[in-house]
C-alpha cells in the first residue's frame, strides 16, 4: 500500500475535493476545496480526476514522507516547497522517489496550497464526498484536521510518469482576483442607493476571525435600517450578508445553510477561487457585474480549465 506519512500537520491541513453538493436542505453545506481551480488543476498534474481528493494546507504546509514514492504536485498559493531539501515549483508535477521527504513551508502570497498526488487520498466518503466538514467533525480523515503520525493511503498508480506544467498564459487568466465581482443578493432593493455607494466604494479588510465558514471584513459600516436582522432563508455560497453593525461577511464553503442577515450581493462562481486564497488582513473591494456577464466569466473559466489544453508537457 502507498502511503503518505504526516511529520508535520501545518497549521491547519485538511482533506478535500470537489464537496457534497445537494445537501443544503438537510442542513449539511458542501465543505470541499476552498480553491476549487488550484485542486483542479493539481488533480489534471497528476493524472487524476479533477475532483480526486487531496491534501489543502492553509497559511503554514506541513511535512510529509513518502515510503514508496508517488506523483505529485503542488498547485495554489507559494509556500516555498521542497522535496529532499530542492527547491520545487508550483503548477508543475514531480516524481519522489521513496523515502524522499516533502517540506512545505509558511506562505508567500495566498492563504492556500494544495497536495495532489496520483491515485488520491484515500478517505471514507461521506455523503459521496471525501472533503472534510470541520464544523461537524465529518468526512476526510476522521473528520478532522492532519495531526503528527497520521497515515494516509494513495490510491493505486495507473499510468506512468510523464513531467507536466501549466501554461503561463492560462495561469495568469486563473489567478485570484482582490476585486471581487457581484450579482444583485435577494435583499439589495432593501439597501439605499448611499449604502450601494458605501459599498462598492469601500475598501474592506479581511478580519483575523475569518474562516472556511464565512470572510468577515472589516472597513467603514454601511449605514441604515436595512442592515442587519430578517427571518432566517435559506442561503448560497458566496453571499455577501450584512451584519446588524454595517459590515459584510461573506459565505465560504462550510456556511451555515440558512441565515438571518439581509444580502446585499453574491460573489460570482467564477471568482469563488478568489476568496480561498485571502489571507487576514488582505484588502478587497467589490464590483457589481450583471448576470449574463457572470455566466459568460464562468464558462470563459471553465474553457480555460480544460485538461487538455491546459498543459505544457515534457
Amino acid at each position: 500500500m502507498s502511503a503518505i506519512h504526516v511529520q508535520a500537520p501545518g497549521l491547519l491541513t485538511t482533506v478535500q475535493d470537489l464537496g457534497r453538493e445537494g445537501f443544503g436542505a438537510i442542513g449539511v453545506s458542501p465543505s470541499g476545496a476552498a480553491d476549487r481551480v488550484s485542486l483542479r488543476i493539481g488533480n489534471c498534474l497528476v493524472g487524476n480526476g479533477e475532483g480526486a481528493p487531496a491534501l489543502e494546507m492553509t497559511l503554514l504546509g506541513g511535512t510529509f514522507a513518502f515510503p514508496q514514492g508517488a506523483v505529485f504536485a503542488l498547485t495554489g498559493s507559494d509556500f516555498g516547497a521542497t522535496l529532499n531539501d530542492e527547491a520545487l515549483q508550483l503548477w508543475t508535477s514531480y516524481q519522489a522517489r521513496p523515502g524522499q521527504v516533502l517540506r512545505v513551508g509558511p506562505t508567500q502570497s495566498g492563504a492556500r496550497c494544495y497536495l495532489c498526488i496520483h491515485g488520491g487520498i484515500r478517505v471514507e466518503p461521506f455523503l459521496g464526498s471525501a472533503s472534510t466538514h470541520l464544523l461537524s467533525g465529518l468526512g476526510g480523515h476522521q473528520g478532522r484536521a492532519l495531526r503528527k503520525g497520521d497515515v494516509l493511503e494513495i490510491g493505486p498508480s495507473s499510468e506512468p510518469f510523464g513531467k507536466s506544467d501549466v501554461s503561463a498564459e492560462r495561469l495568469q487568466h486563473l489567478s485570484p482576483r482582490k476585486v471581487l465581482r457581484v450579482t444583485p443578493g435577494p435583499q439589495q432593493d432593501w439597501f439605499s442607493e448611499s449604502a450601494h455607494h458605501a459599498f462598492f466604494s469601500t475598501s474592506y479588510r479581511v478580519a483575523e476571525e475569518s474562516n472556511r465558514m464565512g470572510l468577515r471584513l472589516a472597513g467603514q459600516p454601511i449605514d441604515g435600517d436595512s442592515a442587519g436582522a430578517m427571518i432566517s432563508e435559506g442561503v448560497s455560497l458566496g453571499a455577501v450578508q450584512i451584519t446588524t453593525a454595517g459590515l459584510p461577511i461573506i459565505l465560504f464553503v462550510e456556511q451555515q445553510t440558512t441565515g438571518g442577515y439581509a444580502k446585499i450581493a453574491n460573489v460570482i462562481s467564477a471568482d469563488f477561487h478568489s476568496l480561498g486564497q485571502l489571507r487576514p488582513r488582505d484588502e478587497i473591494r467589490f464590483e457589481p457585474i450583471d448576470w449574463n456577464s457572470a455566466r459568460s466569466l464562468l464558462v470563459e473559466q471553465e474553457k480555460l480549465l480544460a485538461c487538455e489544453d491546459l498543459f505544457i508537457r515534457s
